[in-house]
């Protein structure tokens, strides 16, 4: 099982801090990384106050059901795309009516997914006026493709936090 590494735990502590300051909240609608997100942002002392919730959304119909992804989105960009992690990070944005919603979709690996290689992964940042979309090539195993997609998603939500 993946725990958050130190560099995760500080990241997702130093999320905790900007979120308290701002008195804003965050969500997760997360595929490859299944909750590890959100598990990591527990694992700060005081996370009830700026975690909302989440959602493991790994199965392709339960984007659609849990997080509100339209499914002719799906049907057309496929689970794995930049159209769905923006879809994610705002359906479940709206659904556990945080300020923030993060979505995250990808390949862990070790194998090719819908041609998308291992390692690929987007993450969608909403806060309901703007989505923001990164699309990343991380190296190493599942463990570290996962563990990296959620140090990206911290990173990126700070740099929007400013």
């Amino acid at each position: 099982m993946t725990t958050s590494s130190p560099v995760t735990g500080a990241l997702a502590a130093e999320l905790q801090r900007a979120l308290l300051a701002r008195g804003e909240t965050v969500a997760a609608a997360e595929s490859l990384t299944a909750g590890l997100f959100c598990a990591t942002l527990a694992s700060v002392p005081g996370a009830s106050a700026t975690l909302r919730g989440g959602a493991v959304v790994y199965a392709t119909d339960l984007k659609s059901a849990l997080a509100g992804v339209p499914e002719e989105l799906l049907a057309e960009h496929g689970p794995v795309s930049p159209q769905t992690a923006a879809a994610l990070a705002e359906g479940i944005r709206l659904r556990c009516g945080s300020t923030w919603g993060v979505g995250l979709t990808g390949v862990a690996g070790p194998d090719p997914v819908d041609g998308h290689g291992p390692g690929r992964v987007y993450l969608g940042v909403s806060d309901g006026e703007r989505t923001d979309v990164a699309e990343l090539d991380l190296p190493g195993d599942r463990s570290a493709v996962r563990a990296g997609a959620v140090a990206a998603a911290c990173r990126s939500l700070l740099d929007r936090l400013g």
